[in-house]
Parts: C-alpha cells; sequence; structure tokens
C-alpha cells in the first residue's frame, strides 16, 4: 500500500471517528457557551446583548493571554527565549484585537447605555478578575485589589498566588543576570508582591544593550517585545477610555468607582520602567 493511500485511509478514519464521536459544537461547548448571555432587562432591551457579548469575548481573551504569559514567564525561567517570544507576539494580536472590539461596543450611544444602566446594577469591568491577573503578571502589583475577590475565593487565591511571584519582567531581570548583566541585586531578591520601582543602575544596563545592539540582539529584541506589550496594553486602555468617555462622560462608573477620570489615572502606570527611560539615553 502506498503512502499516499494510507495516509489518505488513516485521515479519512480520523474524519469517521470524529463526527461520530464528537461534533464541532460538542467541542466548544456551544450550547453552553451560547446560553451564557442572559440579559437582565425586563422587557428585554436590544442593546443588552451587545454589551454582555462584548465583555464576555474580553473575557475569553484575557483567559488566553494569561495563558500565554504564564507560558512566555515559564519560559524565560528556565532560559528558552525563542519560544517566550513567539507568546508574545500572540499576546501582541490578543492585544490588537482587544483594542479592536472597543470599537463595537462604541457604537452604544448615551441614549442607548442609559436604557440598560439600571440592569447592570453595581457589576463592573473593575471586578475582572482576570483582568487583574494580566496586570500581576505584567508586574502592577497592588495586595488591595486581591480584598475585591473577597466573595470569589477561587479568583482571590490565583490573585494571591500571583501576588508573591515574581511578574514576567521579574523573570526576565534573573535571566539577564544569569546570563552576566549587572543587573542590581535588590531586584533579584526582593518581595515580589511590591510593586516595582525604577532603578537607575537598570537603566544603565539597557543603555548597554541598546548602545550596541547586535551584541545582544536576544536581549534587545525582547526588551522591544515587553516594549510592544506595554504600548499595546496602554493603547487599550485609552481605547477604553475614549469608549467610556463618549457613552457616560464623566459619570461614576457602575462598582462606583470615578469612571473616567480612574481609567486616565490608569494610563500613568507602568510595567517596565527602565525600558521607557533608556530611550532618552539612544543616541544622546
Amino acid at each position: 500500500m502506498s503512502d499516499a493511500r494510507s495516509r489518505r485511509d488513516l485521515e479519512e478514519g480520523i474524519q469517521r471517528d470524529f463526527s461520530r464521536d464528537m461534533s464541532y459544537g460538542d467541542y466548544l461547548q456551544l450550547d453552553t457557551l451560547l446560553s451564557a448571555q442572559v440579559p437582565q432587562s425586563d422587557p428585554q432591551q436590544h442593546d443588552e446583548l451587545l454589551f454582555i457579548v462584548q465583555h464576555q469575548t474580553s473575557e475569553l481573551w484575557l483567559k488566553l493571554m494569561i495563558h500565554e504569559l504564564r507560558s512566555a514567564r515559564s519560559l524565560i525561567g528556565t532560559d528558552d527565549l525563542a519560544p517566550a517570544l513567539k507568546r508574545l507576539a500572540r499576546v501582541k494580536h490578543i492585544q490588537l484585537t482587544m483594542t479592536h472590539q472597543w470599537s463595537v461596543l462604541a457604537t452604544l450611544t448615551p441614549s442607548e447605555y442609559a436604557e440598560i444602566r439600571p440592569f447592570l446594577a453595581s457589576s463592573s469591568g473593575f471586578q475582572s478578575a482576570q483582568y487583574r491577573e494580566v496586570e500581576f503578571l505584567l508586574g502592577n502589583k497592588n495586595a488591595e485589589m486581591v480584598k475585591v475577590f473577597g466573595h470569589e475565593p477561587a479568583a482571590q487565591a490565583a490573585l494571591q498566588t500571583l501576588l508573591e511571584e515574581p511578574s514576567l519582567y521579574d523573570e526576565y531581570l534573573r535571566y539577564l543576570a544569569r546570563h552576566g548583566y549587572a543587573v542590581p541585586a535588590e531586584l533579584l531578591d526582593r518581595d515580589w508582591s511590591q510593586p516595582y520601582r525604577i532603578n537607575e543602575a537598570l537603566v544603565d544596563v539597557f543603555a548597554d544593550v541598546y548602545a550596541a545592539p547586535s551584541e545582544h540582539w536576544g536581549v534587545y529584541e525582547t526588551c522591544e517585545e515587553l516594549v510592544d506589550v506595554e504600548d499595546n496594553f496602554q493603547n487599550w486602555r485609552f481605547r477604553h477610555l475614549q469608549v467610556v468617555s463618549r457613552t457616560i462622560g464623566h459619570k461614576i462608573g457602575t462598582g462606583g468607582s470615578s469612571g473616567v477620570d480612574f481609567l486616565r489615572r490608569a494610563l500613568d502606570l507602568t510595567f517596565f520602567p527602565e525600558l521607557f527611560e533608556v530611550r532618552a539615553r539612544v543616541g544622546g
């Protein structure tokens, strides 16, 4: 029997087994997924489904982003830089998708949002545990955020674990130290639960990398990948701010936050401060 015939028979057998044992809907659990949109308005408001789908899909993308960031962190921890960069490349595409997705919610006018807002009660994106997981993985640690999820034990436990673990950036700095870069010792053995603070000595390390990128290509490329991730994150934050501003203006958010003002303050947060600070040194 030829190799082509054997391969064709195998493929046909797999297809028969798949069609007999599991359908597309079964594999994706579409019955569960498509029944998870439960509008609370009565009578049902047309635009509530948009609001639900927008946020549910965001949570799915966040789930995948967490999966990829965890993997990238682990790979960097074992000096497997190339596959870690592949994970970060995927994260960047997820971020772009999430940013573009705001354009759908932006079709919700203030009048339309006013019709569904009473049914949102106190629910808010501020309460997204997965969003906090992403921030913790990238280094924006805040122990107070863990307390917010006291009513969700599993989410709270996951956040507490991430709070006490090195972030992606922490792991990258440890990688640099293992490969002979003069990373300050205080950055390698610290309380991981504390927010990261800029270290001028580390800016010097990165300045050497950027002064001769061809001599440090893997490190240089990783630095730029991290900058891309932060840049995309800031674009997502800014687009969120724009959509909230055009939809509710300066009203208080449903979760009790200051809404637009809260989102604007978030734009001042940074994950990898030295990678932006070093830019003032390049070519200077």
